[in-house]
């Protein structure tokens, strides 16, 4: 019976040019068996995931506040701008429209500019308010006056400017803005 049981136990002689068998030992071997996480590995990691979410929410609202915004544009700047493009229409404009759109570049400008009332006064209103500023230079003043003069005989007593006038029209504003300290 001892025989027998050895006999059993050992495996058939294989053939003498058979290859032996890698797996031969394992065949008894259960497959692997799933182990799950435990609940509070879970809950670390939704923890660890929200924090994550968190501070990468809150470093790019830091970085988008950080960089630095573009300033915004000088009254200079914006009747420079609007003079030029002006320059571009002068053909196209009659002398009213134009000494309107001109004087309306300039007023607006010197308002910006210096907080003054230009778009609501009259052009002698205007004048008797910086004839005392020593914001504006005597030939500040000077060119303001010619300039606003010839604008209100364009604009009031329609009196007709060929486009070379124009143009000396806009010089005097661009000169003005340009020459105008800050």
């Amino acid at each position: 019976m001892i025989l027998a049981a050895i006999q059993s136990a050992t495996p058939p002689a294989s053939p003498p040019d058979a290859k032996p068998d890698p797996l031969a030992g394992l065949r008894g071997i259960a497959p692997p068996v799933d182990v799950p996480w435990p609940p509070w590995v879970w809950w670390v990691i939704g923890i660890g995931s929200v924090i994550a979410v968190a501070l990468l929410t809150w470093l790019f609202v830091w970085l988008a506040r950080r960089t630095p915004k573009a300033p915004p544009p000088t009254p200079r700047q914006i009747a420079l701008r609007e003079l030029e493009d002006l320059r571009m229409h002068i053909r196209e404009l009659d002398s009213y429209a134009f000494s309107v759109r001109v004087s309306d570049v300039l007023r607006t400008y010197v308002g910006a500019q210096f907080s003054l009332p230009t778009t609501s006064q009259t052009s002698p209103e205007f004048l008797a308010s910086i004839a005392d500023s020593p914001r504006f230079s005597s030939v500040d003043r000077e060119l303001l006056a010619t300039f606003l003069e010839r604008c209100d005989m364009l604009k009031f007593a329609r009196i007709e400017a060929h486009e070379e006038e124009n143009g000396e029209l806009l010089g005097a504003a661009a000169a003005f803005v340009q020459g105008t300290r800050t």
